[in-house]
This record gives C-alpha cells, structure tokens and sequence, in this order.
C-alpha cells in the first residue's frame, strides 16, 4: 500500500491544491451579495440568480469537460478552466450592472469551474489509484476543497474590510490563476484503449440504462441545492435573526473545516462499507440538523454547532458518489459519467440558489426554502436506499472489479 501512495502522491497533491483553490475560493462568494446588492440596490435576487447560473453553466459544461479530460487528459481541460476562472473573477470586481454580474460570475466563473472542480478533477484521481485505494484517495482530494473553504473564508472577509469587495475579487483572480502552473503534477493521461473499448455513445447508453445512475444523479440533486442554498444564503439568514455578520462567516469556516474530516472519513468508510447506504445515511443526518437548526433559537452558538454539523455532511457524499460511478461502470469514461451525475447537483444547486433570493424577496423569509431543503434530504435518503455496487455486466465479464 505505501507503494501505491508514493507512486500516486504526487498526483493527489496536485489535485488537491487545485481543488482547494477552486472550491475554496468559490464558496466564499456569498460573502460579496451584502457589500454588492447595496452599493448598486439591488435586490437578493439579482446576486442570487447569478450565482445560480453560474452554478447552471457549471453544470451543463461538466460533462463535455470530463469527455474531453477523459479523451485527451486533464491537464488542458484544467488549465483552460484555471484562465476563465481567473478572468470571471477579474470581470467580476468590475461588474456594475446585473448583465456584467451575470456574465462574468455565472458565465465565465461556471465554465471554469467545470474544468477545475470535483468531475474532472476525481476522474483524474480515480484513473491514478487502484481500485481498492480510489474511495480513500477521492475523500482526500475532496477533503483539500474543504480545507480550501476553511482557509479561504476569514482570508476572503479580510480582503473585503481591507479592500473593499471589488479589488478583493480581482486578488482572487490572481490567485486562482496559480492553478494553471498546477497542472504539471496531474500527469493525468487517458487509459490505453482495450480490446473492446467503448465509445462515448456507448458509454452513455449504458450508464442512461441503468437505473442506479439515475437514482445517484437525483440524489446529487439535493446535495446540490442544499449547499448552495446554505453557502450562499446562511450569512444574510443569520444577520436577519440580529447576529453580527463575521458570524455567517465563522459559520461557513466552521463548515469547511469540519468538512474536511466528513469528507475524508466517508471516503475511507466508502473503501468498507457500501457507498449508497451511507449517501442514505448522509442525506437523512441533513434532514436532523435543519430541524433542529430550525427548532432552536438561533444564536451565535447555535449557529456554530449548526456549521459543525453541516460540515461534516457537508461534501461527504461526493467521494461516496463518484465512488459509486466508478464501482458501475470503470474509471473509463469516469470524468464524463461523473460529470452527468453532477449536471443534476448543479441543476439543484441552480434552483437552490435562485430560490432562496426569490422567496426572500416576496416573502422576507427563507422559512419555505429550509422547509423544502428538508423534504428533499429525505427524498435524497430513499433514492440512494436502492443502489447496488455491482459493476456492469461488461466489467464483470472483463473481471474488472473497479
């Protein structure tokens, strides 16, 4: 075993760096819609619904990037998101109209982050490990895009008291550009084709026939619109219940590092356990916490047990997910299967998003929307319930057991 880590090491620190660049930097954005919405007075729904088209855009290019990371090897795919990544961010802090909002943090951001995040990013990590290994290597990988959130948080707020929310994003930029000298360590190749290699038609006729594709894509879903709901909207939730701002803050730092022990540990009882059963186990937990989130008076300390518990559920189902994807049907085409599955998480994370900005605006209150995160944790706990780690009758015929 410490063979294959030291051979692979390199690999997934690399991508763990990216990782932590992209996510970290990205789930600090809901940090800009107070300081943004009022110097231009705007509503919510105007930050809202550009951070759900980026999480939209995001999602419908994911899978034309993980076919293109699969085909032809990540690090292009990677370097190209890197500079659109970075050039989003730029645009963005001289955003001053609801178009320029729209099209530099949904557009440019949202394709960059499909070249620089989870689909092609674990399709290179799941091609440089073993079977055995590439449930614990996925939750390390994501458990860096944790650590990325937890570290980022305070240095984003700082940036924004210090600079103002404007030049704070053009540093960003500059600093998600250092992903594009990043792209070495991947060594990232596509797999040698096999005797009876599958097309990319084929490939996506077997995985639209399998109805446990479909059960993980629909729960990924609701991880998607949980978390953006969250990440964007609980610092202007809290602020609304009378609590200081750095406490949303603190909340969503306390979520990333709690994460990162979430993540990594669903990763290592994704390597013993099965994976669907504990994507149930997982999706139900998020149903408790809201509760009791909601029940409670929320003060500065509810709030903080609320981010640590949220936290250590909170990217635990994405090494479990895409665990399960490669356990279906091979490492392959891992980048563009997985990349479908996640079209269905940005599709939630759009409605998530945009919702919570909607709703806020006619009614004043986020209530409906934490109502309804919580009926889709438990709809996300049945739907993973049936899913069955069998590899495709194709692999078990190669004695392929991955």
């Amino acid at each position: 075993m410490t063979s294959v880590w030291r051979t692979s090491g390199w690999v997934l620190l690399g991508a763990a760096l990216i990782l932590a660049l992209s996510l970290g930097i990205r789930h600090g954005f809901g940090l800009f819609l107070a300081p943004m919405s009022a110097e231009f007075g705007w509503g919510r729904g105007v930050f809202a619904l550009a951070i759900a088209l980026q999480n939209l855009i995001w999602g419908l290019a994911q899978p034309f990037a993980g076919a293109l990371a699969d085909r032809f090897g990540a690090g292009r795919v990677v370097a190209l998101g890197g500079v659109l990544y970075a050039v989003g961010l730029g645009c963005m802090g001289l955003a001053d109209s609801e178009l320029s909002l729209s099209l530099s943090a949904g557009l440019l951001i949202g394709l960059g982050l499909s070249g620089t995040s989870f689909s092609v990013i674990l399709g290179v990590v799941g091609r440089a490990l073993p079977a055995e290994h590439r449930s614990m290597g996925m939750g390390i990988a994501s458990a860096a895009g944790s650590f990325g959130q937890f570290a980022m948080l305070p240095g984003t707020l700082g940036l924004i008291s210090w600079l103002g929310w404007s030049t704070a994003l053009l540093v960003m930029g500059v600093l998600v550009a250092f992903i594009v000298p990043l792209v070495r360590m991947l060594k990232d190749r596509p797999l040698p084709p096999q005797g009876q290699d599958q097309s990319l038609g084929q490939a996506l006729r077997e995985a639209c026939g399998h109805s446990g594709f479909w059960l993980l894509a629909l729960g990924f879903f609701v991880c998607g619109f949980q978390v953006v709901f969250i990440g964007v909207h609980l610092p202007s939730y809290l602020v609304d219940q009378h609590l200081p701002a750095s406490v949303g803050t603190t909340v969503l730092a306390l979520i990333g590092l709690f994460n990162i022990f979430g993540t990594y540990t669903a990763g290592w009882l994704g390597g013993r356990f099965s994976k669907p059963r504990l994507l149930t186990a997982l999706y139900l937990l998020r149903a408790v916490v809201i509760v009791l989130f909601l029940w409670f008076p929320v003060t500065t300390f509810s709030a903080c047990l609320f981010g640590m518990a949220m936290g250590l559920l909170w990217l635990s189902t994405v090494p479990l997910t895409n665990g399960t994807v490669a356990t279906l049907f091979g490492v392959r085409n891992l980048s563009m299967l997985g990349g479908i599955v996640f079209l269905f998480h940005q599709l939630g994370a759009f409605l998530g998003g945009w919702l919570g900005g909607l709703v806020y605006d006619h009614t004043g209150s986020y209530d409906l929307v934490w109502q309804l995160s919580i009926a889709l944790s438990l709809l996300a706990g049945v739907l993973n319930w049936p899913v069955r780690e069998r590899p495709v009758a194709r692999l078990q015929a190669q004695g392929v057991m991955s």
